[in-house]
């Protein structure tokens, strides 16, 4: 069994070499495919990160009544903190609501002084949330709390932001599955012109009675190496020209994207980028192979 194994692998090589014009042709089109895929990875990777972190941005303010004691506000900060899908909560007082505000403001700070002993601000829990998409049933509950007089969030805008910041991730990762499908069409034609060249081979391993998965490995080995010669300029290009822009620009692009560490998202990157290929050129080698060794018994 393991010298049919080494034997398979042997004749991949021998078939990879022999039919070097045909076998590049193959590489190319997973280079040129893994390359777009590459990008699309990179860009959809650190718009992702970023939206979660836009997300994780994202606070409501739980506004407490004026009427509320030390005891009340600490069993509604218990209450808040016991509600699932909470990742920060931060109080602060009517003092520092104030303080706040005049720093937004400070062409009305000094009006605003006069207006400090009868300090019209309440206490407030600043909550932030871990999922966007569980801002509503987070604020409703968070809205049933005694103690609490209401709960802002931002209303519909906000609502808007983490949908769209949703299906920005839903989009690129559709994008990334639609290349990896157009690269498996394109493995598979390159790869049926490759058997269909060595026809007559194929005609003679089945005249000596070699069964078709004897047939089909050597083809199936060829389709892996294809992959991985396809896969080595991407990765360079890919991953050596994200950490030379990310030294560049410091890792800030336009002041408010930054962009994930090189280290160890290049890494990551690419052996995803060498399991993407070895995959989308086995799976378009088994398929063409089959579909082959099916129309010619």
């Amino acid at each position: 069994m393991f010298r049919r194994f080494f034997r398979h692998i042997r004749e991949g090589f021998v078939g990879f070499v022999r039919h070097i014009g045909m076998a590049l042709s193959s590489a190319s089109a997973v280079t040129i495919t893994l390359t777009l895929i590459g990008l699309f990875l990179v860009l959809t990777f650190n718009l992702g990160a970023l939206s979660l972190e836009i997300e994780k941005s994202i606070s409501m303010t739980a506004i407490v009544s004026y009427d509320a004691s030390e005891s009340m506000i600490s069993n509604i900060e218990k209450s808040i903190s016991s509600i699932d899908g909470i990742s920060s909560i931060e109080f602060r007082t009517k003092d520092q609501e104030f303080d706040f505000y005049n720093e937004t403001y400070p062409e009305m700070a000094e009006f605003n002084e006069t207006y400090r002993e009868s300090n019209p601000f309440h206490d407030v829990f600043l909550v932030s949330v871990e999922d966007g998409n569980e801002m509503e049933n987070v604020k409703a509950q968070i809205e049933r709390i005694n103690g609490i007089d209401s709960v802002e969030d931002g209303g519909s805008n906000t609502y808007l932001l983490v949908n769209i910041l949703k299906n920005v991730r839903i989009f690129g990762g559709a994008l990334v599955l639609a290349l990896c499908i157009l690269a498996v069409y394109l493995i598979y034609n390159t790869i049926k012109i490759t058997i269909a060249s060595r026809e007559t081979e194929i005609w003679i391993m089945r005249n000596v009675g070699a069964k078709n998965g004897y047939i089909r490995a050597p083809f199936l080995v060829e389709g892996i190496i294809i992959g991985v010669a396809g896969a080595i300029i991407p990765i360079a290009l890919i991953c050596g020209g994200y950490y030379y822009v990310y030294e560049m620009i410091g890792g800030v692009l336009m002041g408010f994207l930054t962009l994930v560490k090189p280290y160890p998202f290049a890494i990551f990157l690419a052996l995803g980028l060498l399991g993407i290929s070895i995959v989308v050129s086995f799976i378009g080698s088994y398929i063409s192979v089959c579909k082959y060794l099916r129309l010619h018994r």
